[in-house]
């Protein structure tokens, strides 16, 4: 199973990468996690001849991690794509992935089905566990146990039990990290370094995997390496993410 991490920053693009986007390839589906710029490079990477079927999950509706949706057209899927996302993503959808804004869902050259998350979750061929997360707005963290591994991600959210929960004994824990060493703010909740560890440890998860970086606090990678230190010091096996890196779990 690959980890392909497409997009890592959060906010807008930079010379540090484009926002969310993450690809896990298994030997069934193509799982794709957010849909920031970096949802743009996902036929880098597809399969040949796009014989998987791909689900994506959405994690919240926030710009920098739906705004790659204007891209679908360019896609193929013959498989179909499978939307996946909280409450309210029929609707919200219905009015972003249509006209002005850009092709409507009728309009593309491929099929696509929408869930909302939990209620669909028994409607999907691999185990989900989706739980509410810390965030202005109503924001999804996902636990993925496939191919006799468990992945959890946590997108946007400040720490909380849910965060924890979704990350026991993971094989991967990928979380966000938006602020730097000791930043945290109550009305905006996000994790630093320090807090994404924390997450890690308590939850016993195998290794820690930095995404998300707010594109205005990190301005380069050297600063990544500096929360991949502080992280360090917390939970040893963190590494920090930047665009195409490719792991192996």
């Amino acid at each position: 199973m690959k980890v392909i991490f497409l997009g890592t920053n959060g906010w807008y693009d930079t010379d540090t990468g484009n926002t969310i986007c993450i690809l896990i390839k298994t030997t069934e589906y193509d799982l794709i996690l957010d849909a920031g710029y970096g949802f743009y490079k996902i036929d880098r990477y597809a399969t040949e001849g796009n014989e998987k079927p791909a689900y994506l999950f959405l994690s919240h509706f926030h710009l920098d991690h739906i705004t790659g949706l204007h891209t679908l057209m360019k896609f193929k899927f013959s498989r179909g794509l499978t939307i996946c996302g909280p409450a309210g993503t029929r609707d919200i959808l219905g009015i972003l992935i249509n006209n002005p804004f850009t092709a409507s869902f009728s309009q593309l050259p491929f099929s696509v089905t929408v869930h909302e998350l939990p209620e669909d979750l028994s409607k999907l061929p691999f185990v989900v566990e989706s739980r509410k997360l810390l965030h202005p707005s109503l924001t999804l963290g996902y636990r993925f146990e496939i191919e006799g591994k468990v992945i959890s991600y946590c997108p946007d959210t400040g720490y909380c039990e849910n965060t924890v929960l979704l990350a026991k004994s993971a094989d991967i824990l990928i979380a966000e990290c938006a602020y730097k060493n000791g930043q945290f703010s109550e009305t905006w909740p996000h994790l630093n370094p320090e807090t994404a560890a924390r997450i890690a440890g308590e939850a016993d998860a195998q290794c820690l995997a930095l995404v998300h970086f707010d594109a205005e606090t990190y301005k380069t990678i050297a600063e990544r390496k500096e929360a991949e230190r502080a992280a360090q010091i917390i939970f040893k096996n963190t590494f920090i993410t930047t665009d195409g890196m490719m792991v192996e779990i």
